[in-house]
This record gives C-alpha cells, sequence and structure tokens, in this order.
C-alpha cells in the first residue's frame, strides 16, 4: 500500500482510525510504501523543532519503505499530468502507486478520482 502525506501527518497527530489502520497493516505485514516526495512533504513542516524532526524521520525508516522518485516513477507523474489537472507531488504519488502495483491511502479522494488504473484504499478496518 502507497501512503498519502496526510495519512502520515494524521497518525503523528493522534488520528486513532489512521493509527488503528497503520498498525493492523503492520501487523499483518502489509509493506507501507512512503514515495520520497511525501516524505519530503512531512518533514518540511517549518515548525518542527529539531527533536520532532528527528523523531519523525525514525518513525518513516523504521515503519515505511521509501520509494525513490526515480525516472520510470516520473515518466508516469508526467503522463498523469499531461492527462489530469493535478499538481507535481500528487502526480508522483499516484505514479508510485501506479508503478508499485499498489492502492493509495489518503484522505484526498478528490484529487486522485480521475487517475487511470490507481486504486484508491478505504480507511476502514
Amino acid at each position: 500500500m502507497t501512503v498519502d502525506a496526510n495519512i502520515i501527518i494524521e497518525y503523528v497527530t493522534g488520528e486513532r482510525s489512521t493509527i488503528a489502520l497503520l498498525t493492523s497493516h503492520r501487523q499483518r505485514h502489509v509493506p507501507l510504501l512512503l514515495p520520497t516526495v511525501v516524505e519530503a512533504e512531512v518533514l518540511s513542516y517549518p515548525r518542527l523543532t529539531t527533536m520532532e524532526r528527528t523523531t519523525l524521520e525514525r518513525f518513516l525508516e523504521e515503519n515505511f519503505v521509501s520509494i525513490s522518485f526515480d525516472r520510470s516513477i516520473a515518466r508516469l507523474a508526467a503522463a498523469i499530468r499531461a492527462s489530469q489537472k493535478i499538481k507535481l507531488p500528487d502526480a508522483a504519488i499516484a505514479a508510485t502507486a501506479l508503478y508499485t502495483k499498489t492502492a493509495l491511502l489518503t484522505r484526498n479522494v478528490r484529487d486522485f478520482k480521475h487517475i487511470a488504473g490507481l486504486r484508491l484504499a478505504s480507511l476502514e478496518l
């Protein structure tokens, strides 16, 4: 499952349903994929203290498989942007899910629902 930035933010801010879902997936050894653009989005919050940033970096490293924005994913993202009105970070996230053949777990369904072949995951357990 590919994870969007809003899911990471909900988890670290204590959203119970998000915590329960991700915990359940980890216990069942479901790989949680983290596009590098999501990591950049989450870590770019300007009000993070040094300690919070370090803790968040460790959390991401220990709980998610990092998926780099490489040439193949970049080309998928470009094709998505050419056919949809979508921001580059969202296109990169969608392209990562498509490339890895995983569902995208997001609260931002509106921006992703028209992307051909993209499966969106529910937050329900």
